[in-house]
């Protein structure tokens, strides 16, 4: 028999609990609701508590004088400065610490990544030994092992130079004396050459990948770019007559005098060293994954072709092990940011010692001063995840 088939179309509109479309929404609509009733009873009761302790909330604190001082400020500070001074001295430490220890980790995880694929043995094992240590040793204590087993023990500064003497390089318990760079009037117009020559030197290279991609001339920009980006700059540099010197060091009675060099502390050191061995040893074990996941057959093809070695890694499996590296490579780097937090073990004032630990000790405004710095890791955070999310975009295949 026939199955007779209705002609009626299906309603449409309408609310139906069988919908599955309607039970998701409201399913998100429940899910935003507890969301912010809990939000809602948080923050209702920390202000209860709040007033029955009669504390009140607010940042008028942030302009009272700090009345402490801090071994590290990349900008103005002394004791008579705010709070608020204290903020960013502590946010401008932590960000020093993360961006220079970004770069490395990516330099050095990208290197031994390499290095645990080489079929020379030799860099193979080392390789191996780096990472297989140094990733299993607790981060904490690898900053207490740079700290306290390697740098403490160091001759002090009075032990190695005498009183008066010109300190160009030092290294002691007291940490790295360097050279301070001064620079003088007509620096400024070096260094806008030299942004402009970077500017410049991505302009040509865009143009040159299209002018490539449209008829297959190539254009080698190496030596534009070493022109616009370092030679340029230097003959400004002669002309405007080398508008920047170096300052030496000066060695005292006991230490280095103040205002004198650039002193970069040992606790500075300590921590970029731990946080540099220990994640870019995460950051080696991403890239090698990276490569392995561009098939073998690449590799083949590109020999096929005439190309050597080095060229079939930087030009072939690189780029397209990018699409695999560049995720878990925010996640070291957000990891890396965030683990520098444990700063405050060995006193190096980043932005928890110095105002969420100092400052909160003095002022008793925990409620405040623990969600600035909440705000700030996430925001941080945030613009890291933003700008990979970016590159991530532009380095991964496109299909046709």
């Amino acid at each position: 028999m026939a199955e007779v088939q209705s002609n009626v179309p299906p309603k449409k509109g309408g609310f139906s609990l069988s919908d599955t479309k309607t039970r998701g929404l409201i399913y998100q609509a429940l899910t935003i609701a507890m969301v912010v009733y809990g939000i809602w009873w948080i923050i209702d009761n920390a202000a209860n508590n709040m007033a029955a302790q009669n504390i009140k909330f607010g940042f008028g604190f942030l302009t009272t004088q700090s009345g402490f001082g801090i071994i590290q400020s990349l900008i103005d500070y002394n004791e008579s400065s705010s709070y608020g001074r204290v903020f960013f001295v502590g946010l401008l430490n932590t960000l020093i610490v993360a961006l220079i220890g970004c770069i490395l980790t990516t330099i050095i995880g990208f290197i031994v990544g390499v290095g645990r694929l080489s079929k020379n043995w030799l860099i193979n094992k080392i390789s191996t030994i780096y990472v297989e240590t140094l990733r299993n040793i607790p981060l904490l204590l690898q900053i207490f092992f740079w700290y306290n087993a390697v740098l403490k023990p160091l001759p002090g500064p009075r032990d190695v130079h005498d009183k008066g003497d010109q300190l160009w390089f030092s290294l002691s318990n007291n940490g790295l004396m360097i050279p301070k760079p001064i620079p003088e009037g007509g620096f400024w117009i070096v260094f806008t050459i030299f942004v402009l020559g970077i500017i410049g030197a991505i302009v040509i290279k865009k143009w040159a990948f299209n002018r490539q991609m449209a008829t297959g001339q190539q254009f080698k920009t190496i030596w534009t770019t070493l022109g616009l980006i370092i030679v340029l700059p230097l003959l400004a540099f002669v002309v405007m007559g080398s508008p920047l010197h170096f300052q030496p060091g000066e060695m005292g009675t006991f230490r280095p005098n103040a205002g004198f060099g650039l002193n970069v502390i040992p606790e500075f050191i300590a921590l970029l060293l731990a946080l540099v061995a220990y994640t870019s040893a995460f950051v080696a074990e991403i890239v090698r994954a990276g490569i392995q996941s561009v098939s073998h057959g690449q590799t083949e093809a590109s020999y096929a072709l005439g190309l050597r070695p080095g060229p079939t890694l930087k030009l072939i499996i690189i780029p397209q092990a990018m699409r695999v590296i560049v995720p878990p490579l925010t996640s070291q780097y957000l990891n890396l940011t965030k683990n520098s937090s444990l700063a405050v073990a060995i006193a190096y004032p980043d932005l928890v010692a110095v105002f969420t630990g100092t400052v909160l000790n003095q002022t008793g405004k925990a409620v405040e001063i623990i969600m600035m710095t909440m705000l700030v890791y996430l925001s941080i955070s945030l613009v890291t995840s933003t700008f990979m999310n970016w590159y991530n975009d532009r380095v991964k295949l496109v299909e046709r």
